[in-house]
């Protein structure tokens, strides 16, 4: 699927998005409030994520598990890669926080020479392909986004620390999942916490990605490998 161009800012564009989970007593995601102005999603509690760059088809990211690849491929004409790097400078750019593995990375693409300096190279080992939504027709901004859980023991920076963060999110916090729906949050996101919440209450049984295809007529949530989920 092409990426959209700057004059075409409502054409689908392929998106990634990750679900940062905190475990313990009382599981939290991490999440942050969109800027009131934002063509996108404005006021609404997110989880960290954003449109894939072309930069991030070259990124060498380590360790994404084959089936993990597979199941990306298998619904994306992109590299299974770059929709896991994306991920992972999303949430470098938006909150601060790093997922990788030591390496020295010395001609990092422009974009994620930050990430680098640090001392790091994308790991996409623990991603777990979690989610797949389409925003709605008519909307000014519209991804097709993945999404992807990942644990927050996994991060290499202190999960309470948000001073590397950029601007494009504030009231940066982990909030907790009893809590969430207290929160202004866009309903694909308040579908993708209540996915979470089944998971969680039981993480043994077999996992597929709910895909929530937004089109004209209905607003339907399925799963990829066939069954209907609502």
């Amino acid at each position: 699927m092409a990426l959209a161009t700057q004059t075409d800012k409502s054409a689908l564009r392929d998106a990634a998005t990750i679900i940062v989970l905190r475990r313990g007593d009382t599981p939290s995601v991490l999440m942050g409030q969109r800027g009131a102005s934002a063509a996108f999603m404005p006021s609404k509690f997110v989880f960290p994520g954003g449109a894939v760059d072309l930069v991030d088809h070259d990124v060498p990211v380590q360790g994404l598990p084959a089936g993990q690849a597979a199941s990306l491929q298998a619904d994306s004409q992109l590299p299974p890669a770059a929709l896991a790097a994306a991920a992972i400078r999303e949430l470098w750019e938006e909150t601060g926080h790093i997922i990788g593995a030591p390496g020295d990375w010395p001609d990092a693409p422009q974009g994620w020479r930050g990430y680098a300096a640090t001392g790091h190279v994308p790991d996409a080992t623990n991603l777990r392909y979690f989610f797949r939504a389409i925003t709605p027709q008519g909307r000014p901004r519209r991804f097709d986004a993945r999404f992807f859980l990942a644990d927050a023991s996994d991060l290499i920076t202190d999960p309470d620390d948000f001073t590397r963060a950029e601007d494009e999110l504030s009231l940066l916090q982990w909030v907790p999942l009893a809590q969430a729906r207290t929160f202004d949050l866009p309903f694909i996101t308040e579908v993708v916490l209540a996915e979470l919440v089944a998971h969680l209450a039981d993480p043994d049984a077999p996992l597929s990605v709910p895909f929530f295809r937004n089109d004209d007529e209905a607003h339907l949530v399925t799963r990829l490998a066939g069954a209907r989920l609502i």
